[in-house]
C-alpha cells in the first residue's frame, strides 16, 4: 500500500476530491495547511507602489491510502484535477505504508483500505 499526500491549492479541493470519488478512491483525510514552495510566496504591489510579501500561502493537503496496483492511476487523478499550469500547483508525495487496520472489524491490509 501507498500513502499519497498532495499539497494542492484550496480551489482546487473540489475539483480533487470529486475526481478521486469518481475514480473510486473515495477514503480520504484533509487538512488545511499553510506553507511555501520554490517560489517562496506572493509579492503583492498595494496602494501607492508599496510592496510587501506573503511567504505562507494556505494550501490543501489530501492524504489517501491506496494498494499498490492503483497507487499511480491515483497520482494521475490528483495531478489532472489539481492542474492549472501556474506556480503553486502543488507537490504529491508517496510513502510505503506498512500495515493499516480497521478499528471497527479489525482487518488489516489491503482489505482495511
Amino acid at each position: 500500500m501507498h500513502k499519497i499526500e498532495a499539497i494542492i491549492r484550496p480551489e482546487k479541493l473540489d475539483s480533487v476530491k470529486d475526481a478521486l470519488a469518481a475514480a473510486g478512491f473515495t477514503g480520504l483525510n484533509i487538512v488545511h495547511v499553510t506553507g511555501r514552495g520554490v517560489q517562496r510566496g506572493i509579492v503583492h504591489t498595494g496602494r501607492g507602489g508599496e510592496t510587501y510579501t506573503v511567504d505562507m500561502l494556505p494550501k490543501v493537503k489530501i492524504e489517501v491510502v491506496v494498494k499498490d496496483s492503483d497507487s499511480e492511476r491515483a497520482v494521475k487523478v490528483i495531478c489532472d484535477a489539481a492542474r492549472t499550469g501556474n506556480i503553486g500547483d502543488g507537490k504529491i508525495f508517496l510513502m510505503p505504508v506498512a500495515d493499516a487496520i480497521r478499528v471497527r472489524t479489525g482487518e488489516r491490509g489491503e482489505a482495511a483500505v
